[in-house]
């Protein structure tokens, strides 16, 4: 971090804004793909409305 402290300080938000950027797409992509990954979501609504549909 020494080093950091001789950048300028619009350096400093150019390497802040890219930290937070990649940060929020890596979040964002490992969310989608854990979305899109399983559908378990999807097979309890199923047994709901088949339990739904018997009563």
């Amino acid at each position: 971090m020494a080093g950091f402290s001789s950048l300028s300080p619009k350096m400093k938000n150019l390497i802040v804004a890219g930290s937070l950027t990649g940060f929020v797409f890596s979040v964002y992509f490992y969310t989608m793909r854990a979305v899109a990954s399983g559908d378990e979501l999807q097979v309890a609504i199923d047994k709901f409305e088949e339990q739904k549909s018997k009563v």
